[in-house]
């Protein structure tokens, strides 16, 4: 039997339609029968679509999609499809210890067997917490069966003794308070618990909600999903809508594969910048990019992203939150504001069946106080620098965060503007830093930089968001409340510090930093896109002979398993070799007997 809108068998009827197969059609229709689905239905040609749940009580952030998974099943069924909800590995930021770095490729690899080994047709990709949406998009591109994004959306605006607290953006900022005295405990803790309200992913445009907004840049969930508060009624009807449309994105064979297109990250790239968006932007859409066979490069940072200038103000770079951001037109608005300046492909297709042209007619920016014009934005020149030198091949630094007082103190030398040369004082991960940041010996002084390694993808294991290290208490207490830093881990995408981070390679794989020593002289330099250590090259060599810094053993059968096949955070630390799968789904597995 073909499905009587398309014409053709769909790829569920080779499991439960299989008339040369009957004995396996028996075996696979069999046990659905137990909580009384019928095999008419199974039977009938009809798209099967998964729902690939991501909330549980251990993601906080994605809970509610337990709530929303009812209203995605009504769009199914209504739209002619039938639903079948399964769970995802979960992934949770703030608990997972050592880092929920770890869980993105593990939950890529769950999800990849569940879409290829299972009777589906299509899926509903059910994202929040930050590495819900790479590595449900990952492995779409792997199976490349019909998928569409649906997010879960921001908690509502936070607010602390009448001043608006963003998720984690409170907690950096709050640290520097107690560390200088300003606040004690108490007042750390009650501001931190104000910053979440509601349901829904971080209220700031940290990584979760960066990831979400790059979601709908690249065409992959419906327009207007990413920035709708979790608690707003809104957020069940884009539920709905997005079930609906997953039945019909089956019907007309719409694949991953059809969207995901390097102008489609290229665009992706340019949204990052206009909304002040996470450093953590990099190394998952480099590693979405692998997986969907795109030729995407580090170098393309800078290249496509850095000249956009800033449009969102919300935190960590601006002033608002999340709520406040969609009522003001959320992401469609920046497309558009994009698209009309001449810096968006508006020809790139989508789930919608539209291009992004004919998706944001009628998407201008409703408040200009939240999202300016593109000829009259909070910032110029905001996107990633892209930097090399000695110290490693490729890092990056988020621009739209660097402070009016950071710039004036390190970058605004006369005749060196953009240059900046200080001591280094190396830390070799975060408990070394914790341990002796403020001990007096280290001389830590407002010319300093401070250096963390063994902080990347083999060294943590996972790479952690350790690189945004505030200064020691004593220059907290004077006023002075960042130093550089740079890193080879990541940090949280709410943090306001213009860090230089995700080094590659990192020193547990003998990078520059894995020779660097405290006291050595480092130069900036971000109009040659430079970060040097003034050392002799034969003082390097010396130093080499003393071995890589020493990195924790593993802990987890899982860690001995990334750390064997885990590449560098410039090329998305991705499992080496698994880009090599794609479009899976067109050859049918093998049956189980």
């Amino acid at each position: 039997m073909t499905n009587e809108k398309t014409g053709r068998r769909l790829r569920s009827q080779d499991w439960f339609d299989n008339r040369d197969h009957i004995d396996m059609a028996a075996i696979y229709l069999e046990r659905f029968m137990n909580y009384g689905i019928t095999p008419e239905e199974l039977r009938s040609g009809k798209p099967v679509i998964g729902i690939a749940q991501s909330g549980s009580d251990l993601t906080p952030c994605n809970r509610h999609h337990m709530e929303l998974a009812k209203r995605v099943r009504d769009g199914i069924r209504d739209a002619g499809g039938i639903p079948i909800e399964f769970p995802t590995h979960p992934i949770f930021e703030n608990c997972k210890r050592p880092t929920a770095a770890l869980d993105r490729n593990l939950a890529y690899l769950g999800l990849v067997e569940i879409l290829y080994g299972y009777p589906l047709d299509g899926v509903v990709l059910t994202t929040g917490c930050d590495k819900t949406t790479p590595s449900a998009l990952m492995a779409a591109s792997t199976v490349d069966i019909p998928a569409i994004v649906l997010s879960g959306g921001p908690m509502l605006d936070g607010w602390h003794e009448g001043d608006l607290v963003g998720s984690g953006t409170v907690i950096w900022r709050s640290r520097r308070k107690l560390a200088a005295g300003a606040i004690d405990e108490d007042d750390f803790l009650a501001a931190a618990m104000d910053s979440a309200p509601s349901i829904g992913h971080c209220n700031t445009m940290g990584t979760a909600s960066t990831m979400n907004a790059l979601a709908e840049a690249l065409g992959m969930s419906l327009t207007g999903c990413a920035a709708i508060p979790a608690a707003y009624r809104e957020r069940g009807q884009m539920a709905y809508r997005t079930g609906r449309r997953a039945v019909e994105l089956v019907l007309e064979d719409v694949r991953p594969s059809h969207i995901l297109t390097r102008a489609a990250f290229l665009n992706a790239i340019r949204v990052n910048s206009a909304i002040g968006g996470s450093t953590n932007a990099q190394p998952h859409l480099m590693a979405m990019a692998r997986h969907a066979g795109v030729a995407l490069e580090p170098e393309d940072w800078q290249a496509y992203g850095y000249d956009i200038p800033l449009l969102a103000d919300v935190q960590p770079a601006g002033r608002f939150l999340g709520e406040r951001f969609h009522r003001a037109g959320g992401v469609p608005a920046i497309m558009r504001e994009l698209l009309d300046a001449g810096k968006l492909d508006g020809t790139c297709p989508t789930v919608t069946g539209h291009t992004v042209a004919q998706n944001l007619e009628g998407r201008g920016a409703t408040d200009r106080e939240v999202i300016r014009p593109y000829g009259a934005p909070l910032k110029e020149r905001a996107g990633f620098l892209v930097l090399k030198g000695n110290l490693f091949d490729f890092a990056i630094m988020k621009t739209s965060v660097i402070s009016d007082e950071f710039r004036k103190r390190y970058l605004s030398e006369p005749g060196r503007e953009g240059v900046f040369e200080g001591r280094a004082v190396v830390f070799d991960g975060s408990e070394d830093y914790h341990r002796r940041i403020n001990d007096p010996a280290l001389g830590i002084d407002e010319r300093t930089i401070l250096v963390i390694r063994g902080a990347g993808p083999l060294g943590w294991p996972g790479s952690a968001e350790v690189v945004n290290m505030q200064p020691p208490d004593h220059l907290l207490k004077r006023g002075i409340t960042s130093l550089p830093t740079i890193g080879d881990g990541r940090q949280s995408g709410t943090a306001d510090s213009p860090s230089i981070l995700n080094a590659s390679p990192e020193s547990a794989a003998g990078g520059g930093l894995a020779w660097l020593r405290t006291g050595d002289v480092i130069r900036i330099d971000l109009a040659e896109g430079r970060c040097d250590m003034l050392v002799e090259e034969a003082e390097i060599e010396r130093r080499r002979v003393d071995g890589i810094p020493p990195v924790p053993a593993d802990a987890t059968p899982w860690q001995r398993i990334y750390r064997k096949t885990v590449t560098q955070l410039s090329d998305g630390a991705v499992i080496d070799g698994a880009a090599d799968f794609r479009k899976i789904a067109e050859t049918p597995p093998r049956h189980n007997h």
